[in-house]
């Protein structure tokens, strides 16, 4: 067999190619993987793309398999989906989802991959990686039943937040984001939607995922009284102003953050990372998240698409990476 693939590499800030790349011989605890589909994490991975990351997070960012270091050159991604096609029987043939960068085929532990469970659309699985920071936010949040809870920015963390938490009981949930197109991705989820200005207050909860200044600030605002946001965006090194004066102390709010490279403290004694990731994948059982999808693009297009997303020419939530066969 060919050991050729091909991989999406960031060459320098805003500028990226496919190459050929080798894939090594599978050892006797590897997969090999041929690859289906992959996801673009719109946020961090055009993040990356600009060269935003700074350096004294250049370690922490590190993707799971990522080649090359920051800013560039890079490989980077890990919404990966696909077909084990060499590893243990209880492998071989499955769709599997791994934290993997964009590439037509590769070699990893097989510890590495989780199985898409039976029934699930592999092209789905992509958000498996989105939906479990949403498993450790909310585990970081710990929203209660009867919680009032507004989620601040309807992109694919956001939304998958939302779409969580629209199945806890009782919980009263409003998406809140600047575009009105936004309104009919809530709809489908099962909670309200509203413009910043629109949105109800007294909340007990708030989850901010804008990456805005504008967005944090509408998030304590949005709070009662010793409530809390919990800040999920990641601004790279963009400096945010926060602002803490007027009320902020003597109405005891708490901004607090939460970051999926580690698991929640709430759960970090009882839970491993595919622990996570498999109950993740059990979430994504709901069709309801494919409205998460909104666009799909050949393998080949990926030089074109991160400048358009990374510009803001595209305005999609999760855009799908299609392979041919390889």
């Amino acid at each position: 067999m060919d050991r050729t693939a091909r991989a999406f590499w960031l060459l320098a800030p805003g500028e990226g190619e496919i190459r050929p790349v080798e894939v090594p011989r599978p050892g006797p605890d590897d997969v090999e993987v041929r690859t289906l589909y992959s996801g673009v994490s719109r946020g961090t991975e055009t993040l990356v793309f600009r060269g935003g990351v700074p350096e004294s997070q250049f370690a922490a960012m590190r993707a799971p398999f990522q080649d090359g270091d920051f800013p560039a050159p890079v490989k980077y991604g890990y919404l990966s989906v696909g077909v084990v096609e060499h590893g243990p029987p209880s492998l071989l043939g499955r769709a599997v989802f791994c934290l993997y960068p964009h590439q037509t085929r590769y070699v990893v532990p097989a510890a590495a991959v989780t199985p898409i469970p039976d029934g699930m659309p592999p092209g789905r699985a992509v958000l498996a990686g989105t939906v479990e920071t949403a498993v450790n936010v909310l585990w970081d949040a710990a929203p209660l039943v009867g919680d009032r809870i507004a989620v601040i920015g309807a992109g694919m963390v956001g939304c998958s937040v939302a779409a969580v938490l629209a199945q806890f009981p009782g919980v009263e949930v409003q998406l809140v984001d600047v575009d009105p197109a936004r309104a009919a991705v809530a709809d489908a989820l099962g909670v309200r939607f509203a413009a910043p200005e629109e949105a109800v207050g007294e909340c007990d909860l708030v989850v901010h995922a804008s990456a805005t200044e504008a967005g944090l600030a509408r998030s304590l605002e949005l709070l009662g009284d010793e409530g809390e946001v919990i800040e999920m965006s990641w601004y790279g090194d963009r400096p945010v102003r926060v602002p803490l004066g007027e009320a902020f102390h003597s109405r005891r709010l708490v901004v607090r953050s939460s970051q999926v490279g580690a698991v929640a403290p709430a759960r970090r004694g009882r839970r491993s990372f595919s622990d996570r990731m498999s109950l993740a994948l059990r979430l994504l059982a709901n069709p309801v998240f494919d409205v998460l999808i909104t666009d799909e693009r050949p393998f080949e297009d990926l030089p074109r698409l991160m400048p358009e997303l990374t510009g803001g020419e595209l305005s999609s939530l999760c855009v799908r990476v299609v392979y041919g066969q390889q």
